[in-house]
């Protein structure tokens, strides 16, 4: 076995079964060519659907070093909760991992996709078939996943272990999503404040991200999904027993609360 099949392994093995890595399962990748081979091979050995993908910035100086200012990884079947009706789901994150949520616009890939690369916003807006308001929970095994630069992160599925889909939004594409005042609040207190202006060419841009992305790594775009277009207001860190709410100004609000994960949970 190889060690970049071992790794994989070991991600997919501590993530069914709830438990932390506190070291990296062997050497981290060096580069996002050899990351996104890890994550390839780990979403085979995992087997579910996958019913999204998340999109993340990398900051300088790593995006002058990898070539790339994104990464991305799966959103699995099951681990996307539907909370259009306002409730807030409980949402799992590893002990003894990393644990973050995220507020982030939610597109969704209309089914169909020919694989012709957007260029614009409008191209990338004929594209999509909804838009809503949610939560990324970022959460990993192992705990230095975003200390650890770009590519470890790209390994273990870029650091995704759900999606809490809000409601969706009426008239989106009359929106400018890059103006919207979004704020994050854990327990009630401010996390932080920010708009997508902040997100490097904004939602759009992180589909026609995804879009490359999935061209360059042979990965079928046809069948419609959803795209978590990045963190807004930043990487917030959560705890089992927290109550996380993203408000999207006069949008609306989505929320949740920070549960333990348990043996199972990467499969539900």
């Amino acid at each position: 076995m190889t060690e970049p099949h071992a790794a994989a392994e070991a991600f997919v093995r501590a993530r069914r079964a709830g438990q932390a890595l506190p070291v990296y399962p062997g050497t981290p990748p060096a580069d996002l060519t050899q990351a996104y081979g890890i994550q390839d091979r780990a979403i085979l050995l995992d087997g579910r659907r996958i019913d999204g993908w998340k999109v993340g910035r990398i900051n300088p100086p790593d995006d002058a070093r990898f070539g790339s200012n994104r990464l991305s990884g799966p959103i699995f079947a099951g681990s996307l909760v539907d909370a259009s009706d306002g409730h807030e789901p409980e949402m799992p994150v590893f002990i003894g991992g990393f644990a973050a949520g995220e507020a982030e616009f939610l597109l969704h890939v209309a089914r169909g996709f020919s694989g012709a690369l957007p260029v614009t916003d409008d191209e990338t807006r004929a594209l999509i078939d909804e838009v809503r308001i949610g939560i990324e929970i970022a959460s990993s095994p192992y705990p230095g996943i975003n200390a650890d630069g770009a590519a470890v992160t790209v390994s273990d599925f870029g650091n995704n272990f759900g999606l809490v889909c809000g409601a969706p939004l009426v008239d989106w594409r009359d929106l400018d999503l890059r103006s919207v005042l979004v704020r994050t609040e854990i327990d009630g207190v401010l996390a932080g404040e920010a708009t997508a202006a902040t997100m490097l060419d904004g939602p759009y841009g992180a589909v026609r991200f995804l879009l490359a992305n999935l061209a360059s790594r042979d990965i079928d775009a046809t069948r419609g999904f959803w795209v978590s277009t990045g963190a807004i207001t930043g990487v917030h860190d959560v705890r089992p027993g927290q109550r996380l709410v993203a408000i999207f100004g006069d949008l609306g609000r989505t929320g949740c609360r920070i549960v333990a994960a348990g043996a199972g949970q990467a499969d539900r």
